[in-house]
Formats: C-alpha cells, sequence, structure tokens
C-alpha cells in the first residue's frame, strides 16, 4: 500500500462543506451532486493507496464491495448506495430537500468509515 492521494482527501473534505452549504442556500441541484461527489473522491483516496483502478462508476461500485467484504461492513455498501442516490438526483432533481439532507447524513458517515481504511 502507498500513502494515501491527499488531493483526493481534501477534496472529498470540500465537497462535503459546500454540500451543506448548498443545502443550507436550498440549491436541491448542487447539495447532491457535491455530496456524490465528496463520497467518490473519499472511495478514490482508499483505492489510490492500494494501488487500485479507479477510472470509472463501475470501478467504484466494485471498491465499495471489495471494501465493505473485507472491512466485513456492509454499511460502506449500503452509505455508498445513498451516495449513489444524491448523483441521480442530479439529473432528475426527484429528491426532496429531507431527503437530500438525510442523504448527506449518510455520505458523512461513509466518510469516516472510509477514511478509517487508508
Amino acid at each position: 500500500m502507498t500513502s494515501p492521494s491527499p488531493e483526493y482527501v481534501n477534496t472529498s473534505r470540500e465537497l462535503v462543506a459546500k454540500a451543506q452549504e448548498a443545502l443550507a442556500q436550498d440549491d436541491l441541484l448542487q447539495a447532491p451532486e457535491k455530496g456524490w461527489g465528496a463520497a467518490a473522491q473519499m472511495v478514490k483516496a482508499v483505492a489510490e493507496q492500494r494501488a487500485w483502478r479507479h477510472d470509472g462508476h463501475r470501478e467504484l461500485y466494485q471498491i465499495v464491495n471489495r471494501l465493505a467484504q473485507e472491512a466485513g461492513d456492509r454499511e460502506i455498501r449500503v452509505l455508498f448506495i445513498s451516495a449513489s442516490a444524491l448523483h441521480s438526483n442530479f439529473y432528475e432533481q426527484w429528491m426532496p430537500r429531507e431527503m437530500v439532507d438525510d442523504s448527506l447524513i449518510e455520505v458523512r458517515g461513509l466518510l469516516s468509515k472510509l477514511e478509517t481504511l487508508l
């Protein structure tokens, strides 16, 4: 394993903060997308550390599944699915504010779990 990429970790942290700011401004387009971005960047940080490919969505899902199996923690998968719903919302804009807020809470939980794997 190598050192985690500070770029991915820092970007993840910045994006989750920006997601909260966007939600506070009722920007239900940007808040979810920034939440998804925060999750994806932290997954990439873990993958980079382990020298795993992380080029696209398929790889991100495979990485999350592998991490959940290795950690014996299915919640990693569940929290990532919530982050993925935020990404879908960018295109459909179907999530009410409360669901965006709940999903961002889930993203913060995912980030905490992933950071322990770095």
